[in-house]
Protein backbone atom coordinates (compact mmCIF):
# COMPACT_ATOMS: atom_id res chain seq x y z
CA UNK A 1 0.00 0.00 0.00
CA UNK A 2 1.18 3.40 -0.53
CA UNK A 3 1.95 6.17 1.26
CA UNK A 4 -1.40 8.05 -0.49
CA UNK A 5 -3.29 5.26 -0.17
CA UNK A 6 -2.12 5.00 3.67
CA UNK A 7 -5.42 5.08 5.97
CA UNK A 8 -5.34 7.90 8.19
CA UNK A 9 -5.78 5.42 11.61
CA UNK A 10 -2.20 3.71 10.82
CA UNK A 11 -0.50 7.00 11.06
CA UNK A 12 2.11 7.50 13.64
CA UNK A 13 1.20 10.29 16.18
CA UNK A 14 2.22 11.59 19.37
CA UNK A 15 -0.01 12.49 22.08
CA UNK A 16 1.63 15.80 23.65
CA UNK A 17 0.22 16.36 27.60
CA UNK A 18 0.89 19.41 29.22
CA UNK A 19 -0.31 19.93 32.74
CA UNK A 20 0.35 22.27 35.86
CA UNK A 21 -0.57 26.42 37.15
CA UNK A 22 -2.29 28.17 34.27
CA UNK A 23 -0.50 31.42 33.20
CA UNK A 24 -0.49 33.34 29.79
CA UNK A 25 1.77 32.17 27.04
CA UNK A 26 1.74 28.07 27.76
CA UNK A 27 -0.28 27.58 24.63
CA UNK A 28 1.58 29.53 22.12
CA UNK A 29 4.83 28.80 24.10
CA UNK A 30 4.27 24.58 23.13
CA UNK A 31 3.56 24.87 19.44
CA UNK A 32 6.73 27.37 18.96
CA UNK A 33 8.48 24.74 20.71
CA UNK A 34 6.89 21.84 18.36
CA UNK A 35 6.89 23.97 15.36
CA UNK A 36 10.68 23.33 14.95
CA UNK A 37 10.05 20.01 14.19
CA UNK A 38 7.64 20.44 11.26
CA UNK A 39 4.86 18.44 12.82
CA UNK A 40 0.82 18.79 11.89
CA UNK A 41 -1.60 19.20 14.05
CA UNK A 42 -4.40 16.68 14.55
CA UNK A 43 -6.61 18.31 17.48
CA UNK A 44 -6.17 19.78 20.66
CA UNK A 45 -7.82 20.25 23.46
CA UNK A 46 -7.41 22.42 26.24
CA UNK A 47 -9.38 22.72 29.87
CA UNK A 48 -8.16 24.78 33.12
CA UNK A 49 -9.65 24.00 36.59
CA UNK A 50 -9.22 26.10 39.58
CA UNK A 51 -6.33 27.37 37.89
CA UNK A 52 -4.86 24.38 36.71
CA UNK A 53 -4.35 22.93 33.41
CA UNK A 54 -4.48 20.17 31.68
CA UNK A 55 -3.62 21.10 27.63
CA UNK A 56 -3.46 17.86 24.74
CA UNK A 57 -2.03 18.22 21.48
CA UNK A 58 -1.78 15.17 19.42
CA UNK A 59 0.15 15.54 16.46
CA UNK A 60 1.93 14.27 13.56
CA UNK A 61 5.28 12.36 14.09
CA UNK A 62 8.42 13.95 13.38
CA UNK A 63 10.75 13.18 10.61
CA UNK A 64 12.46 10.55 10.95
CA UNK A 65 14.96 10.47 13.80
CA UNK A 66 13.90 13.36 15.71
CA UNK A 67 11.48 12.10 18.24
CA UNK A 68 14.06 11.76 20.62
CA UNK A 69 14.85 15.71 20.20
CA UNK A 70 11.21 16.41 20.31
CA UNK A 71 10.33 14.90 23.52
CA UNK A 72 13.85 16.39 25.08
CA UNK A 73 13.08 19.52 24.38
CA UNK A 74 9.32 19.44 25.28
CA UNK A 75 10.26 18.32 28.65
CA UNK A 76 12.77 20.60 28.94
CA UNK A 77 10.30 23.70 27.66
CA UNK A 78 7.59 22.39 30.10
CA UNK A 79 10.17 22.18 33.09
CA UNK A 80 11.27 26.10 32.45
CA UNK A 81 7.73 26.72 32.74
CA UNK A 82 7.22 24.77 35.79
CA UNK A 83 4.64 22.60 34.09
CA UNK A 84 4.79 18.67 33.38
CA UNK A 85 5.00 17.13 30.75
CA UNK A 86 3.65 13.78 29.26
CA UNK A 87 4.00 12.28 25.50
CA UNK A 88 2.65 9.21 24.51
CA UNK A 89 3.47 7.29 20.88
CA UNK A 90 0.25 5.76 18.73
CA UNK A 91 -1.58 5.59 16.00
CA UNK A 92 -4.14 7.96 14.17
CA UNK A 93 -7.06 9.73 15.39
CA UNK A 94 -9.40 9.51 18.28
CA UNK A 95 -11.59 6.34 17.60
CA UNK A 96 -14.40 6.93 15.46
CA UNK A 97 -17.79 8.16 17.08
CA UNK A 98 -21.01 6.45 17.21
CA UNK A 99 -24.26 7.66 15.58
CA UNK A 100 -26.35 9.73 17.49
CA UNK A 101 -24.75 13.23 18.76
CA UNK A 102 -26.35 14.33 21.89
CA UNK A 103 -26.47 17.39 24.40
CA UNK A 104 -27.56 16.58 27.67
CA UNK A 105 -27.26 19.49 30.34
CA UNK A 106 -27.71 19.04 33.81
CA UNK A 107 -28.42 21.32 36.10
CA UNK A 108 -27.68 21.11 40.10
CA UNK A 109 -28.13 23.56 43.17
CA UNK A 110 -25.83 22.00 44.49
CA UNK A 111 -24.78 19.61 41.59
CA UNK A 112 -23.27 16.30 43.80
CA UNK A 113 -20.93 13.74 42.74
CA UNK A 114 -23.47 11.09 43.65
CA UNK A 115 -25.89 12.83 40.99
CA UNK A 116 -23.20 13.30 38.23
CA UNK A 117 -22.22 9.29 38.39
CA UNK A 118 -25.41 8.38 38.35
CA UNK A 119 -26.09 10.44 35.00
CA UNK A 120 -22.62 8.99 33.61
CA UNK A 121 -23.59 5.51 33.81
CA UNK A 122 -27.45 6.00 32.43
CA UNK A 123 -25.73 7.75 29.22
CA UNK A 124 -23.34 4.60 29.18
CA UNK A 125 -27.07 2.25 29.85
CA UNK A 126 -28.22 3.93 27.44
CA UNK A 127 -25.37 3.04 24.82
CA UNK A 128 -23.65 6.25 24.84
CA UNK A 129 -20.49 7.74 25.02
CA UNK A 130 -19.49 10.75 26.74
CA UNK A 131 -16.91 12.81 24.42
CA UNK A 132 -16.54 16.29 26.22
CA UNK A 133 -18.11 18.17 29.50
CA UNK A 134 -18.30 21.47 29.47
CA UNK A 135 -19.25 23.88 32.65
CA UNK A 136 -21.89 26.12 31.48
CA UNK A 137 -22.60 27.62 34.86
CA UNK A 138 -21.77 28.08 38.57
CA UNK A 139 -23.99 30.40 39.50
CA UNK A 140 -27.16 30.45 40.15
CA UNK A 141 -26.65 26.80 39.41
CA UNK A 142 -23.92 24.56 38.22
CA UNK A 143 -24.82 23.73 34.49
CA UNK A 144 -22.54 21.36 32.59
CA UNK A 145 -23.00 20.02 29.34
CA UNK A 146 -22.01 16.59 28.25
CA UNK A 147 -21.71 15.99 24.39
CA UNK A 148 -22.78 12.22 23.83
CA UNK A 149 -22.23 10.22 20.77
CA UNK A 150 -23.70 6.70 20.02
CA UNK A 151 -27.05 7.72 21.44
CA UNK A 152 -30.32 9.38 20.35
CA UNK A 153 -31.99 11.96 21.67
CA UNK A 154 -35.16 10.86 22.54
CA UNK A 155 -33.95 7.60 24.24
CA UNK A 156 -31.59 9.37 26.02
CA UNK A 157 -33.70 11.60 27.40
CA UNK A 158 -36.16 9.21 28.44
CA UNK A 159 -33.12 7.34 30.17
CA UNK A 160 -32.27 10.41 32.03
CA UNK A 161 -35.18 12.92 32.74
CA UNK A 162 -37.44 10.28 34.13
CA UNK A 163 -35.21 9.94 37.40
CA UNK A 164 -33.64 13.36 37.47
CA UNK A 165 -35.79 14.49 40.63
CA UNK A 166 -34.69 11.87 42.58
CA UNK A 167 -31.26 12.59 42.17
CA UNK A 168 -31.92 16.39 42.92
CA UNK A 169 -31.33 17.81 39.56
CA UNK A 170 -32.61 18.93 35.52
CA UNK A 171 -31.81 18.07 33.02
CA UNK A 172 -32.10 18.05 29.70
CA UNK A 173 -31.15 16.47 26.11
CA UNK A 174 -31.42 18.06 23.11
CA UNK A 175 -29.99 16.53 19.90
CA UNK A 176 -26.60 18.12 18.95
CA UNK A 177 -26.34 20.36 16.06
CA UNK A 178 -26.31 24.12 14.53
CA UNK A 179 -30.18 24.46 15.21
CA UNK A 180 -29.77 24.11 18.65
CA UNK A 181 -28.25 27.81 18.82
CA UNK A 182 -30.71 29.13 16.46
CA UNK A 183 -33.81 28.26 18.25
CA UNK A 184 -34.88 31.84 18.07
CA UNK A 185 -38.04 32.42 19.34
CA UNK A 186 -38.33 31.76 23.22
CA UNK A 187 -42.44 32.22 24.66
CA UNK A 188 -43.43 31.23 27.99
CA UNK A 189 -46.25 31.95 30.40
CA UNK A 190 -46.75 34.80 32.53
CA UNK A 191 -48.14 33.75 36.01
CA UNK A 192 -46.05 31.81 37.96
CA UNK A 193 -43.44 31.69 35.30
CA UNK A 194 -42.84 35.26 34.30
CA UNK A 195 -43.77 36.81 37.58
CA UNK A 196 -44.09 35.29 40.46
CA UNK A 197 -47.85 36.07 40.94
CA UNK A 198 -51.12 34.54 39.94
CA UNK A 199 -52.95 38.11 38.29
CA UNK A 200 -56.15 37.07 38.81
CA UNK A 201 -55.89 36.43 42.71
CA UNK A 202 -54.17 40.19 42.98
CA UNK A 203 -57.36 41.49 41.77
CA UNK A 204 -59.24 39.23 43.88
CA UNK A 205 -57.08 40.49 46.50
CA UNK A 206 -58.98 43.49 46.12
CA UNK A 207 -62.74 42.47 45.74
CA UNK A 208 -62.13 40.36 48.85
CA UNK A 209 -62.58 36.90 47.45
CA UNK A 210 -58.65 35.78 47.35
CA UNK A 211 -59.05 32.82 48.83
CA UNK A 212 -62.19 31.87 46.47
CA UNK A 213 -60.14 32.44 43.34
CA UNK A 214 -57.23 30.43 44.56
CA UNK A 215 -58.67 27.10 45.33
CA UNK A 216 -60.06 27.17 42.09
CA UNK A 217 -57.02 28.88 40.22
CA UNK A 218 -54.93 25.56 42.03
CA UNK A 219 -57.44 23.12 40.28
CA UNK A 220 -57.42 24.67 36.63
CA UNK A 221 -53.60 24.21 36.80
CA UNK A 222 -53.04 20.61 37.65
CA UNK A 223 -55.77 20.11 34.91
CA UNK A 224 -58.23 19.15 37.47
CA UNK A 225 -60.93 21.97 35.92
CA UNK A 226 -61.99 23.38 32.40
CA UNK A 227 -59.69 26.60 32.12
CA UNK A 228 -62.25 27.96 30.50
CA UNK A 229 -65.23 27.35 32.82
CA UNK A 230 -62.68 28.52 35.63
CA UNK A 231 -61.84 31.59 33.91
CA UNK A 232 -65.50 32.78 33.75
CA UNK A 233 -66.15 31.41 37.25
CA UNK A 234 -63.06 33.75 39.02
CA UNK A 235 -63.51 36.97 36.80
CA UNK A 236 -67.67 36.68 37.91
CA UNK A 237 -66.31 37.40 41.41
CA UNK A 238 -64.74 40.42 40.50
CA UNK A 239 -67.57 42.32 39.35
CA UNK A 240 -68.11 46.19 40.24
CA UNK A 241 -64.49 46.62 41.26
CA UNK A 242 -62.99 49.98 40.67
CA UNK A 243 -61.13 50.06 37.44
CA UNK A 244 -58.56 52.01 39.08
CA UNK A 245 -57.22 48.56 40.96
CA UNK A 246 -55.85 47.62 37.31
CA UNK A 247 -52.54 50.12 38.28
CA UNK A 248 -52.77 48.47 41.81
CA UNK A 249 -52.05 45.56 40.38
CA UNK A 250 -49.69 46.34 38.05
CA UNK A 251 -47.45 47.91 41.08
CA UNK A 252 -47.72 44.89 42.81
CA UNK A 253 -46.69 42.12 40.18
CA UNK A 254 -43.27 40.36 41.37
CA UNK A 255 -40.81 39.11 38.84
CA UNK A 256 -39.48 35.71 38.76
CA UNK A 257 -35.59 36.04 39.94
CA UNK A 258 -33.78 36.08 36.73
CA UNK A 259 -36.62 37.13 34.35
CA UNK A 260 -34.40 40.63 33.54
CA UNK A 261 -31.63 38.64 32.68
CA UNK A 262 -33.63 36.07 30.80
CA UNK A 263 -35.49 38.37 28.53
CA UNK A 264 -31.91 40.92 28.22
CA UNK A 265 -29.78 38.07 27.28
CA UNK A 266 -32.06 36.23 24.79
CA UNK A 267 -32.82 40.04 22.89
CA UNK A 268 -28.91 40.98 23.51
CA UNK A 269 -28.00 37.20 21.30
CA UNK A 270 -30.64 38.21 18.53
CA UNK A 271 -33.42 35.85 20.16
CA UNK A 272 -37.50 36.88 19.61
CA UNK A 273 -39.65 36.91 23.20
CA UNK A 274 -42.86 37.06 23.49
CA UNK A 275 -45.53 35.85 26.29
CA UNK A 276 -49.30 34.18 26.18
CA UNK A 277 -51.20 34.11 29.15
CA UNK A 278 -54.65 33.23 30.47
CA UNK A 279 -54.19 36.36 32.64
CA UNK A 280 -55.12 39.50 31.75
CA UNK A 281 -54.03 42.05 28.90
CA UNK A 282 -54.15 44.93 31.32
CA UNK A 283 -50.92 43.37 33.09
CA UNK A 284 -48.71 42.12 29.61
CA UNK A 285 -49.34 44.92 27.87
CA UNK A 286 -47.51 46.93 30.76
CA UNK A 287 -44.87 43.95 30.78
CA UNK A 288 -44.19 44.06 27.14
CA UNK A 289 -43.10 47.59 26.89
CA UNK A 290 -41.74 47.35 30.30
CA UNK A 291 -39.24 44.70 29.05
CA UNK A 292 -39.38 45.32 25.50
CA UNK A 293 -40.87 41.86 23.98
CA UNK A 294 -41.68 41.35 21.07
CA UNK A 295 -45.09 39.58 21.43
CA UNK A 296 -47.80 39.52 23.73
CA UNK A 297 -51.30 38.40 24.23
CA UNK A 298 -53.61 37.54 26.87
CA UNK A 299 -57.56 37.77 27.57
CA UNK A 300 -58.81 41.09 28.12
CA UNK A 301 -61.02 42.35 31.65
CA UNK A 302 -64.34 43.87 30.09
CA UNK A 303 -64.45 47.57 31.65
CA UNK A 304 -67.58 49.51 31.51
CA UNK A 305 -68.27 52.80 33.04
CA UNK A 306 -65.12 52.50 34.94
CA UNK A 307 -65.78 49.33 36.82
CA UNK A 308 -64.90 45.86 35.52
CA UNK A 309 -68.14 43.69 34.92
CA UNK A 310 -66.93 40.26 35.61
CA UNK A 311 -66.38 39.37 31.99
CA UNK A 312 -63.88 38.93 29.39
CA UNK A 313 -63.73 40.38 26.38
CA UNK A 314 -62.75 38.98 22.90
CA UNK A 315 -60.70 35.53 22.37
CA UNK A 316 -60.02 33.22 25.34
CA UNK A 317 -56.42 32.67 25.80
CA UNK A 318 -57.01 29.05 26.66
CA UNK A 319 -54.81 25.53 26.91
CA UNK A 320 -55.24 25.40 23.10
CA UNK A 321 -54.89 29.24 22.54
CA UNK A 322 -51.74 29.12 23.98
CA UNK A 323 -50.27 26.63 21.37
CA UNK A 324 -52.46 28.43 18.90
CA UNK A 325 -50.40 31.47 19.73
CA UNK A 326 -47.04 29.58 19.45
CA UNK A 327 -47.81 29.03 16.18
CA UNK A 328 -48.33 32.37 15.46
CA UNK A 329 -45.67 34.13 16.94
CA UNK A 330 -43.45 31.50 15.24
CA UNK A 331 -44.95 32.39 11.81
CA UNK A 332 -44.78 36.14 12.35
CA UNK A 333 -40.74 36.01 13.51
CA UNK A 334 -40.56 34.11 10.21
CA UNK A 335 -38.74 31.19 13.24
CA UNK A 336 -40.13 27.17 12.40
CA UNK A 337 -42.14 25.43 14.90
CA UNK A 338 -39.04 23.71 15.56
CA UNK A 339 -36.25 25.91 16.61
CA UNK A 340 -38.77 27.75 19.59
CA UNK A 341 -38.84 27.48 23.03
CA UNK A 342 -41.60 27.23 24.85
CA UNK A 343 -41.88 27.55 28.93
CA UNK A 344 -44.64 26.73 31.04
CA UNK A 345 -45.99 25.62 34.48
CA UNK A 346 -49.43 25.00 34.21
CA UNK A 347 -51.65 22.16 32.89
CA UNK A 348 -52.71 24.82 30.13
CA UNK A 349 -49.14 25.08 28.95
CA UNK A 350 -49.01 21.73 28.05
CA UNK A 351 -50.22 21.81 24.40
CA UNK A 352 -47.69 25.04 23.90
CA UNK A 353 -44.82 22.98 25.43
CA UNK A 354 -45.49 20.25 23.05
CA UNK A 355 -45.61 22.00 20.12
CA UNK A 356 -42.31 23.86 20.68
CA UNK A 357 -39.05 22.79 19.83
CA UNK A 358 -37.97 22.89 23.10
CA UNK A 359 -40.83 22.87 26.01
CA UNK A 360 -39.43 23.83 29.61
CA UNK A 361 -41.72 22.73 32.46
CA UNK A 362 -40.58 25.42 35.07
CA UNK A 363 -41.41 25.04 38.81
CA UNK A 364 -44.14 22.97 36.77
CA UNK A 365 -47.20 20.98 38.68
CA UNK A 366 -46.03 17.22 38.40
CA UNK A 367 -48.41 16.68 35.09
CA UNK A 368 -46.61 19.44 33.54
CA UNK A 369 -42.99 18.19 34.23
CA UNK A 370 -43.99 14.58 33.21
CA UNK A 371 -44.97 15.69 29.42
CA UNK A 372 -42.69 18.27 28.73
CA UNK A 373 -39.35 17.88 27.33
CA UNK A 374 -37.31 18.80 30.14
CA UNK A 375 -37.74 20.39 33.80
CA UNK A 376 -36.19 23.14 35.80
CA UNK A 377 -37.04 23.08 39.44
CA UNK A 378 -34.71 25.64 40.91
CA UNK A 379 -36.37 29.71 40.73
CA UNK A 380 -34.43 31.37 38.49
CA UNK A 381 -35.75 31.80 35.68
CA UNK A 382 -32.53 32.43 33.62
CA UNK A 383 -31.69 28.91 34.51
CA UNK A 384 -33.64 28.56 30.91
CA UNK A 385 -30.68 30.47 28.83
CA UNK A 386 -28.22 26.92 29.68
CA UNK A 387 -30.55 24.44 28.34
CA UNK A 388 -29.61 26.82 24.81
CA UNK A 389 -25.82 26.23 25.79
CA UNK A 390 -25.67 29.56 26.38
CA UNK A 391 -23.14 30.06 29.40
CA UNK A 392 -22.59 32.44 32.25
CA UNK A 393 -19.77 34.39 30.86
CA UNK A 394 -22.35 35.44 27.88
CA UNK A 395 -25.12 36.17 30.32
CA UNK A 396 -22.41 38.35 32.31
CA UNK A 397 -20.72 40.14 29.04
CA UNK A 398 -24.67 40.83 27.96
CA UNK A 399 -25.77 42.37 31.12
CA UNK A 400 -22.15 44.69 31.07
CA UNK A 401 -23.12 45.21 27.25
CA UNK A 402 -26.21 47.00 28.35
CA UNK A 403 -24.73 48.71 31.18
CA UNK A 404 -22.32 50.48 28.57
Amino acid sequence: MSASQTSSSDVPTLLVKIFGKDRPGITAGLFDTLAAYCVDVVDIEQVVTRGRMVLCALVTEPPAGLEGDLRSTVHSWAESMKMQAEIISGLGDNRPRGLGRSLVTVLGHPLTAEATAAIAAKITKAGGNIDRIFRLAKYPVTAVEFAVSGAEAGPLRTALVRDAGVLGVDVAVVDAGLYRRAQRLVVMDVDSTLIQDEVIELFAAHAGCEDRVAEVTAAAMRGELDFEQSLHARVALLEGLDASVVDKVRAEVRLTPGARTLIRTLKRLGYQVGVVSGGFTQVTDDLQERLGLDFAQANTLEIVDGRLTGRVTGEIVDRAGKARLLRRFAAEAGVPLSQTVAIGDGANDLDMLNAAGLGVAFNAKPVVREAAHTAVNVPFLDTVLYLLGITREEVEAAETHDEH
